[in-house]
């Protein structure tokens, strides 16, 4: 069964740092699984962050967030990563991981078929 579980959101003031983690379990990063970040605002749709395939070696991010945040990976710990900073009140949102194992790479929400629960992050003014 495939799981996903993201942690180290939080309350954090404009132009700080916050990293997220997803842990996964049912697969391994390395056999071609594509993980994504994605965030919904209240009254928003659900949009792509980022996206990583380690065994590609590909990663991509949405423009509002290229040169701020960074994806990344720890294998030995089925672990994905996103380090967000310089912190915008904007991307204040529930941020959720996700995996496809279609070998999907992009930023396209519905070709994701597994979800973590979410996490909020808050960045205030």
């Amino acid at each position: 069964e495939v799981q996903l579980v993201e942690s180290g959101g939080g309350l954090v003031q404009a132009g700080g740092s916050v990293r997220l983690s997803c842990a996964a379990s049912g697969f391994t990063l390395d056999d071609g699984h594509v993980i994504g970040w994605f965030r919904q605002a209240p009254g928003k749709e659900r949009e792509g962050v980022s996206c990583l395939s380690v065994r590609e070696r590909l990663t991509d991010y949405a423009d509002s967030v290229k040169g701020r945040f960074t994806i990344s990976s720890d294998n030995a710990k089925n672990t994905v990563y996103l380090q967000m900073n310089s912190l915008k009140p904007p991307d204040t949102a529930v941020y959720y991981c996700a995996a496809n194992g279609k070998h999907y790479f992009g930023l396209d929400p519905s070709e994701y078929n597994y979800w973590g629960q979410g996490t909020q992050v808050t960045v205030s003014s």
